[in-house]
């Protein structure tokens, strides 16, 4: 796809007004799938109650839903070239739709996981997507602040969901919260299908179509770029770290630190709302790292600087006690922010061709899943094993570690 506006050499493309109108429809879509994604964290020890599991268990229920997402990874490139960028977006905001009534209706842990598998197929798709029609929107001097300004929907879709979902399931079953993020995923399912269109010719100055006699990228020329492979690494192991942490300090502190599932004891005594700090300081510092990243004309130093501090965090999250417990989340929200929106933005600019982009995004896509169902999924066990929370945290050091050596073969700005 032709994503390069014909201009002259001495002059920037500029951004169409309506690419923010698509910014919009994507970040909703993308929502939806975020919030299907975390309702199960704050609401771990309900669910683990509800069907008689464990923590190993509740893991399971947050590895499975990336399991799609890296199946699908390489080959929503394709999926995208075939269907487009519209319809693969309504794919997938309608899987998270189905995916969570299933798990809404679900009367067996067998069932709820079936919802959950349906429910990543959505996410496994947008994640895809959502980058690759910023690329399409947005000229390449641009770029990192939109998709700095979408990256925070993970982080907003963490946040509503830490904030109320395990107060509604408190009050009204656990229920609720799968009937909910049903409902804002046909909301979003709609604008969707409004909104989002593919640019008009006078909007990029060159047909977004390629021409008919254009060849379809070679998947094997481009998943020989080294460096989508050192970003999906990079961006693997942040998701893996991230989300071990954000799934399981609230089971921590409920268990360990004697926060409450609700407000009855104050906000600051509320397990999700403490962990939601990590999230809403994201929600700034990403897109933040992404501006800095776009006037500073670098991507690797605004990676590396950030990682190894991230890095650092990992000696505490399961040692502090009274206010330094919200403090840390503050430090770790700061500090990890701006990675995921730098490295998704280096991806279109280490593709040797334009053509190679979606490829690209489907590498990293496939880290972002493999990340998330190792971290969910091997975080509880490695607990177990040790029987120590500090322990566990210290093991996300060296995973931390391969992230960063990757990021420094990243050839990249």
């Amino acid at each position: 796809m032709n994503q390069q506006a014909a201009v002259p050499s001495n002059a920037a493309p500029k951004t169409p007004a309506y690419a923010w109108a698509i910014l919009f429809a994507l970040y909703m879509a993308t929502l939806s799938a975020t919030l299907t994604l975390s309702k199960i964290m704050p609401v771990s020890t309900i669910i683990q109650k509800a069907f008689s599991v464990d923590m190993v268990i509740a893991g399971d229920l947050m590895s499975v839903f990336s399991i799609m997402g890296f199946v699908l990874a390489i080959p929503a490139g394709f999926i995208l070239k075939r269907f487009g960028i519209k319809m693969t977006g309504l794919i997938s905001v309608g899987a998270v739709v189905i995916g969570s009534v299933i798990g809404a209706l679900a009367d067996t842990v067998a069932i709820l996981f079936v919802g959950r598998f349906i429910e990543g197929v959505g996410m496994g798709l947008i994640m895809v997507a959502a980058p690759f029609a910023i690329s399409v929107w947005f000229p390449l001097h641009n770029r990192a602040l939109p998709t700095g300004l979408w990256a925070t929907s993970v982080g907003i879709g963490n946040i509503v969901m830490f904030l109320t979902a395990s107060n509604m399931a408190v009050k009204y079953g656990w229920q609720a919260v799968w009937w909910a993020g049903a409902g804002f995923a046909a909301i979003s399912f709609i604008l969707f299908a409004i909104l989002f269109r593919m640019p008009k010719p006078e909007e990029m100055e060159a047909a977004p179509a390629p021409p008919s006699d254009e060849k379809p990228p070679s998947l094997i020329k481009g998943m020989a770029n080294v460096s989508f492979w050192m970003v999906a690494v990079a961006f693997g192991v942040y998701n893996l770290v991230v989300m071990a942490m954000i799934s399981f300090l609230p089971q921590f502190l409920e268990e360990e630190r004697g926060y409450s599932l609700t407000y009855e004891n104050g906000a600051l005594m509320n397990a999700g709302f403490v962990v939601a700090f990590i999230m809403a300081i994201s929600v700034l510092s990403a897109p933040g790292g992404g501006y800095i990243s776009d006037r500073l004309g670098k991507r690797k130093i605004m990676v590396l600087i950030p990682y190894i501090l991230m890095t650092l965090t990992f000696l505490f999250p399961f040692t502090v006690t009274g206010w330094m417990i919200p403090l840390y989340m503050i430090v770790f929200g700061l500090v990890g922010g701006p990675i995921a929106p730098v490295l998704l933005a280096a991806v279109p600019e280490v593709a040797k061709k334009t053509q190679y982009i979606g490829i690209g995004m489907g590498v990293a896509a496939l880290g972002q899943n493999l990340g998330i169902y190792l971290g969910t999924s091997q975080f509880p066990r490695i607990q177990a094993a040790a029987d120590s929370w500090a322990v566990a945290g210290y093991w996300m050091i060296p995973i931390c570690l391969i992230g960063i050596i990757a990021t420094l073969f990243i050839k990249v700005r």
